[in-house]
């Protein structure tokens, strides 16, 4: 695999992207932001703020409203109410915001017949000031050097994603949107696009990724939003929204009457049974104390631990996604 490597000056003058300002505007500032079509709501007063430096993952299951809210963002999709400002501009700025944006909100195209580099040049010629130095430049940073002169059509997947991340870099964008990044890659592609964020992301760039596989998300990510059904239903610092979820995952002989002993402890904020197994959400720095009740109310424990991932168990209980779908998280492992 070819090396990927931090960003540099561009060759076209213009300059790196600098540390964050104090102070500085959100990149992104979306406000009561709505759409419907006809009777149906797509995203209902959606909020939130994106600040320089974030990696900012925007997790939902597939139609909670994730891309419709990205392409309001970009001046797709005009809102039903709401706005979104990007870098401290209104609307009626948004072009001069998305100067600034390079975007993926679907699978890249490029002709296949043609060299990685040569589809890069096609797009150069489409942005005022880009030179074929910084196409060289951008196939370093993504790690596409040595297979810049190879056909499209014979990239693997995670190389077919790099390089569609490498067209969003042309004009040395401050934000990139990158709807579903390792969507249908497999777990090769998806650690070549996870290196790929991660480095970008330590040059300074700002970073919106729209998932639904949790694991990608919780590794890159420094801040999330859940998207429920056209809502957001917990916003804020990765670490913050996965203590949220901590719980232990209990499975005992008489699972109605752990319930009720299990009730009675003090800070035991919910219980329920889910496929055999009773989910406490409590911190798992309580396990020994939940034992030791179970056992002296002599009820056999057969299993007891920490719930899995948190960030996980936050997502199944706000979006109450099917085990399918935590399957599809767990994948990207």
């Amino acid at each position: 695999m070819d090396r990927i490597v931090p960003q540099q000056k561009p060759q076209n003058g213009s300059a790196p992207t600098s540390a964050p300002a104090r102070n500085a505007a959100p990149v992104i500032r979306a406000s009561k932001l709505s759409k419907h079509y006809g009777e149906v709501p797509a995203v209902k007063d959606v909020s939130f703020t994106v600040n320089t430096g974030d990696v900012y993952g925007f997790l939902g299951p597939n139609g909670s409203g994730k891309s419709t809210t990205i392409a309001m963002m970009l001046g797709l999709v005009q809102p039903t109410s709401g706005q979104v400002d990007l870098f401290g501009l209104g609307p009626a700025r948004r072009s001069e915001g998305l100067m600034r944006v390079g975007a993926i909100i679907e699978s890249p195209t490029f002709y296949p017949y043609m060299s990685g580099r040569d589809n890069l040049k096609v797009l150069a010629k489409t942005r005022d000031g880009v030179t074929n130095a910084r196409v060289n430049e951008v196939l370093e940073i993504v790690g596409l050097s040595d297979a810049g002169s190879k056909h499209y059509g014979n990239y693997s997947l995670g190389m077919k994603q790099r390089l569609g991340i490498g067209s969003t870099l042309l004009h040395d964008p401050n934000l990139l949107v990158l709807d579903e990044p390792t969507n249908g890659l497999d777990p090769a592609g998806m650690l070549e696009v996870r290196h790929l964020i991660q480095r970008l992301a330590m040059d300074g760039k700002t970073i919106f990724i729209s998932s639904h596989l949790l694991n990608e998300v919780e590794q890159v990510c420094n801040r999330v939003a859940i998207l429920s059904k056209g809502k957001i239903m917990a916003e804020g610092p990765i670490g913050e929204i996965s203590r949220k979820g901590q719980a232990i995952r209990i499975r005992v002989d008489e699972p109605a009457r752990a319930m009720d002993v299990l009730r009675k402890l003090n800070g035991i904020s919910g219980i329920e049974e889910r496929d055999n197994y009773l989910m406490v959400s409590v911190p798992a720095s309580r396990t020994p104390e939940l034992n030791v009740a179970l056992v002296q109310s002599g009820i056999a424990v057969y299993e007891l631990g920490p719930a899995g991932n948190s960030l996980e168990h936050v997502f199944l209980e706000i979006t109450g996604a099917p085990e399918e779908q935590h399957a599809d998280a767990s994948l990207a492992g």
